[in-house]
């Protein structure tokens, strides 16, 4: 199978393969084995004769034969498409289709159902539609232009078209105008005067179409170019947005999103509209782009056409975003093959996000040829338009390659580089140091001198000096690094970097490609800095990224960390092996290289400690220790955590991952320091009950004191103070309604998370009981946190996935689930007959492929053993496995519930019924085998032995005194 975007291709896999865009496009007529259009419209004819007495019938067989014809013409398209991959083509025969549906079907209305209306209206194609090309899915989008008059005949006609289209299925938008209507509303409406710019006749009086356009050139195109522009260009940047400005988004919108198609649409319809030319190719005749560049733009376009088409097809819907749903199926359907490191679906992505780069590159040409023009006509249009256009140059002090041009830096000469190689990099550090934008004209240049950058530059010691100031500037570096990205120049000049640019990483828990996340990273970092102790987000950070002994190391960390994903060996392992061949090269001395290869070596231990063992278990804290060592290396792995973690996503950091970082460095700390830590566990947990105390505010003495010394010093030491403070009130409320049993819910739709936090009397099989009522509802839990206060409740956190966009809704269903806990745990409702009455809902992410894997070790604490369990999440999935650890005579005494993305890793520290350690081999291989089964999903989870409630002594006759607790029980 040939794919399409050669170019691209050959850059992302090193194959050479033809574009559909390489290909001519093939004489619409070649699908006369779907469709004839001249047979299709002797056939209606026929039907109409047939029919002439009975409107009805003949209404019912037209629509019957168009549905077929339809439905051939498509079901061949895609056949097309699967052959060669022409995304183009088969976007241009869909579009071709639909105007013989259209031409048959005036035919039919104008000669046989109301004649009256013969040459009164004309049908014309506006939109997408109206440039010749259509994806499966899209609107039809139609402008039906009268003669002014409100003729009924005509009216009637253009009714009988629209219901038809309606009745086939397809989904139409339409407007119904004269000429005059037309242009008045351009003139207002930008939207309308986009779509008029498109218009495309398809049948009719063909006259009203010409006259439409005539006009429409004479009286809103001429001397309107800076308006028009400046409107599409805001739009633009309003939709990017929408996607957080960045073409590296791991789940693109193909159409809408950065480097998609409407990007390439808006380079068109300025294109026409500024240069008056009806097609971009004519754009290399007016010297604004070069027939490499034109073809670049084609094949991009025939990529993402290609993409989108395919995803219509796939989902039978007009699906725009590239999900990882589906995101396999196209890469298969594209014939892409895995290779060692990278899946077929992560080539196939890397192929999508260098096209993407590609179209914000040829973004950047098209806008510097056009501001080239309009600074020339600028002395005859609006100043307040064209005034940012306007060349005013100055001298940059200490530099004579290059100049300022209205605040962007742009080249002295256009050879600067080709006599100097290093100035590519000093262009770059010279707008660093005096905050200056780029002139598109100087990145143009920049992006054509990338052959430059070879050996000989890599290792220039200028060169790499210069590189390190724009790393570990104050001013902004990953906004300077972004454009040494995009530009191409920072994948020439580091090439281990080169390997992860526009590399994704085909998992959930990552929002953006390898390369944008390690940017953003450093943002990250250099917010941190430059907060100044002050950050509220991240205060520990702030406070120590002033005792940071070399700043340098750190933000080459930072910035190379992930730079190895992509491998076949673990990319923490080989990307400290990496580093130790960059740092030399870069000039950092042998004590630099070393510590930055450590740091990339163990940047995930902070997080994953953290995340995924009990910070209460001593043993826990003193392995960790083992593996720092230093506090210099404590303070940067601290600071690259956070960094890490933030750049992951807009909704990954959270107040409480916070917390468990800050827990696990103190107590780090401590170790580290002899003993002897800067602020000593107890002297923390002491700040944090009066911090509590002084928050409670409008409270009695006797309150404040009673509930801020309510917890154990693990709570005190990991639950933000604003928790606390609603944990007091929450708990101070339940006590004056005397409730044994309670619930609290909130929403975090910008975490796309639902809290509920409940208070009852502990019970060893609480967390397996509050597991089984999520799951009976089809609540997926992401994470828990639990406590035990002094006087012997349990207080458990749960978060849930979310399930409603809308807050009330949402909230609506926390309460409901909340109330089913409260019912479960009181006797009201039996958790068995909850879920034998519901059919069990799997949130099971069939993209995705996580091995299961489970682990029983008696090594990583002196008195627990600890299960580890990591496999594919799924709704029901902390149910199972806390039943079966109950069934297995296992009493849970801490978990930690950890949620990345699609996988899930949880910690379970338990015992025997006695207390004691899992020791028996045998009974350790039961256990796994077991568990294996059971995250498998393997038969059903949900055994007689579910327990029914946690009743009330007076009412089941139990004891239910909980056992003696410091607080870590979960």
């Amino acid at each position: 199978m040939q794919r399409p975007a050669s170019e691209q291709r050959e850059r992302a896999t090193g194959e050479t393969v033809k574009s559909g865009a390489d290909r001519p496009l093939s004489s619409p007529y070649a699908m006369t084995e779907a469709l004839d259009p001249s047979r299709l419209r002797a056939e209606l004819r026929a039907i109409a004769r047939k029919h002439a007495v009975n409107p009805d019938k003949l209404r019912q067989d037209v629509l019957t034969r168009l549905k077929e014809v339809n439905a051939a013409g498509r079901e061949r398209a895609y056949e097309i498409l699967k052959e060669n991959g022409g995304g183009l083509e088969c976007a241009r025969r869909i579009s071709w289709l639909q105007d013989q549906i259209l031409i048959a079907l005036h035919t039919l209305v104008v000669q046989s159902v109301y004649p009256e209306a013969n040459n009164e209206f004309t049908i014309t194609a506006v939109g997408g539609y109206g440039r010749g090309t259509l994806a499966p899915g899209s609107d039809i989008d139609l402008l039906f232009l009268i003669d002014g008059g409100d003729r009924a005949e005509t009216l009637k006609s253009i009714e009988y078209v629209l219901y038809m289209l309606w009745d086939m299925g397809l989904k139409v938008g339409h407007a119904t105008r004269s000429v005059a209507e037309c242009i008045k509303l351009s003139k207002s409406d930008m939207t309308i005067r986009t779509s008029i710019l498109e218009m495309r006749y398809v049948a009719g009086r063909k006259s009203l179409a010409d006259t439409l356009e005539h006009r429409f050139d004479d009286e809103v195109v001429a001397n309107t170019a800076p308006e028009f522009i400046a409107a599409k260009l805001a739009e633009r940047d309003q939709r990017h947005q929408k996607s957080f400005d960045t073409r590296y988004l791991v789940v693109p919108n193909v159409k809408e999103g950065k480097g998609g198609l409407r990007d390439l649409n808006t380079l068109f319809w300025i294109a026409k509209y500024f240069y008056r030319v009806p097609e971009p190719t004519e754009l290399v005749d007016l010297g604004v782009l070069s027939r490499q560049e034109m073809k670049l733009f084609l094949r991009a376009e025939d990529f993402l056409w290609a993409v989108r088409c395919h995803m219509h097809f796939l989902t039978g819907k007009a699906e725009e975003r590239l999900s990882f749903d589906i995101q396999r199926e196209i890469a298969e359907a594209l014939d892409y093959q895995d290779r060692p490191g990278l899946s077929a679906v992560e080539r196939f992505m890397k192929h999508y996000f260098l096209v993407a780069k590609d179209v914000g590159d040829l973004t950047r040409i098209f806008c510097s040829d056009l501001e080239e023009q309009q600074a020339k006509a600028a002395p005859t249009l609006p100043r307040a338009v064209w005034s940012k256009f306007a060349k005013r140059q100055r001298k940059i002090p200490g530099s004579i390659e290059f100049v300022s041009d209205s605040g962007r830096i742009a080249l002295a000469e256009p050879d600067v580089f080709k006599k100097d190689p290093v100035a590519i990099i000093r262009f770059f550090y010279v707008a660093v140091i005096n905050d200056l934008e780029f002139h598109p004209d100087a990145l143009k240049v920049v992006t054509r001198s990338l052959s430059l950058i070879n050996a000989d530059l890599r290792e220039n010691e200028e060169a790499n000096r210069l590189f390190l100031s724009i790393l570990t500037s104050r001013n902004k570096p990953a906004l300077y690094l972004r454009r040494m990205n995009e530009a191409g120049v920072l994948g020439r000049f580091l090439p281990e970097f080169g390997r992860i640019v526009s590399m994704m990483q085909f998992n959930m828990y990552h929002h953006f490609t390898v390369d944008e996340h390690l940017i953003r990273a450093v943002d990250v970092l250099s917010e941190i800095d430059n907060a100044g102790g002050e950050s509220e987000m991240h205060p520990l950070a702030a406070r120590l990224i002033s005792s940071v002994e070399d700043r340098t190391a750190l933000y080459v960390a930072v910035l190379l960390h992930d730079v190895a994903k992509g491998r076949k060996e673990d990319h923490s392992i080989a990307g400290a092996r990496l580093a130790r061949k960059i740092c030399p090269r870069l000039g950092l001395s042998v004590k630099q290289t070393e510590l930055v290869s450590w740091l990339i070596e163990f940047h995930l231990l902070m997080s994953m400690t953290s995340q995924t063992r009990d910070l209460n278990d001593r043993k826990t804290v003193v392995d960790f220790a083992d593996n720092v060592q230093s506090l210099d290396r404590l303070n940067m792995l601290l600071i690259l955590t956070v960094c890490d973690i933030r750049a992951v996503g807009p909704d990954v950091w959270n107040g409480w991952k916070g917390q468990l970082l800050r827990t696990l460095y103190y107590e780090t700390e401590i170790l580290l320091s002899g003993g002897f830590s800067a602020v000593s566990r107890k002297a923390r947990t002491e700040r944090a009950i009066e911090a509590l105390d002084n928050a409670l505010d409008g409270w009695g003495d006797n309150e404040r004191h009673k509930y801020a010394n309510l917890h154990y010093q693990n709570y005190m030491l990991s639950v933000p103070l604003e928790d606390q403070v609603r944990h007091a009130r929450f708990i101070r409320d339940a006590d004056k309604e005397r409730r044994l049993f309670a619930t609290m819910v909130r929403t975090h739709a910008f975490h796309d998370i639902t809290e509920i936090t409940l208070l009852a009397p502990d019970h060893p099989r609480l967390l397996s009981i509050i597991a089984g009522a999520c799951a009976a509802t089809g609540a997926n839990i992401a994470d828990a946190q639990i406590f035990t206060t002094t006087d012997g409740r349990a207080l458990d956190t749960i978060l849930l996935n979310r399930a409603f966009d809308d807050d009330a809704d949402e909230l609506r269903r926390a309460k409901t689930i909340g109330r089913l806990i409260e019912d479960v745990l009181t006797g009201r409702k039996h958790l068995n007959d909850l879920i034998a009455a519901r059919t069990r809902e799997r949130r099971t992410v069939h993209a995705f492929s996580v091995p299961t894997h489970v682990s029983v070790t008696n090594k990583l604490s002196n008195i627990f053993t600890v299960i580890e369990i990591e496999c594919l999440d799924r709704t029901g999935l902390l149910a199972d496995v806390t039943q079966t650890l109950s069934e297995l005579s296992l009493d849970i005494q801490t978990a930690r519930i950890t949620t990345f993305g699609e996988k899930v890793i949880d910690s379970f520290y338990v015992t025997d019924l006695v207390g004691a350690k899992i020791t028996n081999e045998n009974r350790q291989a039961a256990i796994v085998e077991r568990m294996k089964a059971v995250l498998e999903d393997k038969g059903d989870a949900y055994r007689k032995g579910m327990p029914q409630g946690m009743l009330l002594p007076a009412e089941n006759g139990q004891d239910n005194t909980p056992p003696k607790d410091d607080g870590n029980r979960k």
